[in-house]
C-alpha cells in the first residue's frame, strides 16, 4: 500500500504550469489523499488491531469473534430510544429481539476499507482523464515564458513562436476546452454518485447522517440517542448455533465490541461534510463553466481580471475575435505566464488578428 502511494506521489507534487483550478484539484487530489489515507488507517485498524471482541460463554472466543465478523452483528432499533443501565445493558441491545421486535444487522464493516479505495480512485479519474487529453498542450506552448528572468532575444523568439501558433491554430482549441469542462462536471457527477453510493451502502442511514449529528443537541433529553452510535454501534449482538450432546441445536448469544466503528464514524462524518461541501461548490463551477459558454460579454471582464495588467481594450479585441476554446486557451496562458510577458504577447496578437485596440480612456 505504501509503495502504491509513493508511486502515486508524483501526481500530487507540486506543478509550475497549471492547467485546472483549485476546485478541480481539491476533488481530484485533496479528496484522493484523504480518502487514501482512511482506507490505510481502517485498514490498519482492521488487520493489525482486532476489529471485533466478542463476549461468550462456553466457546472459543476465537472463533466466535471470526464468525461474528464474518457473518455480520445486529442491533434493535427500538432499543436505542430506552434507558441505558436500567431498560438496556447498551444503546440498541436488548433482550427482547426474538419476540417479533425488527433487528439491524450490519456487514458493511468488513468492506469499509475497501470502497474508501475505490472511492478514492473514482475521485482521482478526472484528473487522470484530464491530463490524458491535455497531453501537455500547455506547457509546451507557454516554453518557459512563466519565469520572468528571460534574456529579451530569447523572449522575443518564443512569443513570436507562441503567437504564430495561435493565428495558425485559430478556432481549434474547442475541443481542449469542453474536454476540461466535461471532466469538471465528471467531478460533480462523481460526488454525486459517492453520496449516493454511501447512501446505499449504510441502508438509506448515511444522507441525514450530517444533520441528525447536528440536530443531536436539540433532541429532549428523554427522546435523545446518539445518531453516531446508531449508524456506527460500538457493542452489538451476534448468535451463533451448534449442536449440542444430544443432538439439538444450541443457541449462543455473545456481546460484540467494535472498535473500528469509532473510527468508522468520525471518518464518515467528515466525509459527510466534505462532500456536501464540494457538491454545493462544484455545482457553482458547473454554473459558472455554463455562462462562459453562453454569454461571450464576461469572456473580456474574466481575462482583465485574470491579467489587470492586460488592458480592458484589449482583451474585448481577443475575446471577440475568439472563440470560446481560443478563449479558454488564452485565459490558462494567463495563469501560468509572466503578468508583463502575457500583456505583451495578447497586445501583439490583437493586433494581428487586424484590428488595434483603442487607447485607455
Amino acid at each position: 500500500m505504501f509503495k502504491l502511494l509513493g508511486g502515486l506521489s508524483v501526481y500530487f507534487k507540486y506543478q509550475p504550469i497549471r492547467t485546472d483550478n483549485a476546485v478541480f484539484r481539491l476533488h481530484n487530489v485533496f479528496t484522493t489523499v484523504v480518502l487514501l489515507t482512511c482506507s490505510i488507517i481502517i485498514t490498519a485498524t482492521q488487520y493489525v488491531g482486532q476489529p471485533i471482541q466478542c463476549i461468550v460463554s462456553g466457546l472459543p472466543v476465537n472463533v466466535v469473534n471470526t464468525f461474528c465478523w464474518i457473518t455480520s452483528t445486529f442491533t434493535m432499533p427500538d432499543a436505542f430510544a430506552r434507558e441505558v443501565g436500567r431498560e438496556v445493558a447498551h444503546p440498541g441491545i436488548a433482550n427482547e429481539y426474538d419476540s417479533g421486535n425488527e433487528k439491524k444487522y450490519y456487514t458493511y464493516y468488513q468492506w469499509v476499507c475497501f470502497v474508501l479505495f475505490f472511492q478514492a480512485i473514482m475521485c482521482y479519474t478526472p484528473k487522470f482523464l484530464w491530463d490524458t487529453f491535455e497531453g501537455g498542450l500547455l506547457r509546451t506552448i507557454v516554453m518557459g515564458l512563466n519565469v520572468g528572468v528571460c534574456h529579451p532575444e530569447e523572449k522575443e523568439k518564443k512569443k513570436e513562436v507562441l503567437i504564430g501558433y495561435l493565428l495558425r491554430h485559430e478556432k481549434m482549441h474547442k475541443l481542449y476546452a469542453l474536454r476540461y469542462w466535461g471532466c469538471e462536471l465528471l467531478c460533480l457527477v462523481n460526488i454525486v454518485l459517492q453520496l449516493w453510493m454511501m447512501d446505499n451502502f449504510f441502508n438509506g442511514e448515511f444522507f441525514s447522517y450530517g444533520t441528525r449529528v447536528l440536530g443531536y443537541s436539540d433532541v429532549p433529553q428523554e427522546e435523545r440517542y446518539d445518531p453516531m452510535i446508531y449508524v456506527f454501534p460500538r457493542i452489538t449482538k451476534c448468535t451463533f448455533h451448534k449442536f449440542g450432546a444430544s443432538g439439538t441445536i444450541q443457541t449462543h448469544d455473545s456481546l460484540c465490541i467494535l472498535p473500528l466503528n469509532i473510527v468508522n464514524e468520525k471518518t464518515y462524518i467528515f466525509l459527510w461534510f466534505w462532500y456536501i461541501i464540494l457538491a454545493v461548490v462544484l455545482s457553482l463551477l458547473v454554473l459558472y463553466r455554463l455562462v462562459i459558454i453562453f454569454v461571450p460579454s464576461v469572456r473580456p471582464r474574466l481575462l482583465h481580471a485574470r491579467s489587470r495588467t492586460l488592458a480592458i481594450e484589449t482583451a474585448v479585441v481577443v475575446s471577440r475575435r475568439t472563440d470560446v476554446g481560443d478563449w479558454w486557451l488564452l485565459y490558462m496562458l494567463a495563469r501560468n505566464m509572466d503578468p508583463l510577458i502575457y500583456r505583451e504577447l495578447i497586445s501583439e496578437l490583437a493586433k494581428r488578428m487586424g484590428e488595434k485596440p483603442h487607447p485607455r480612456a
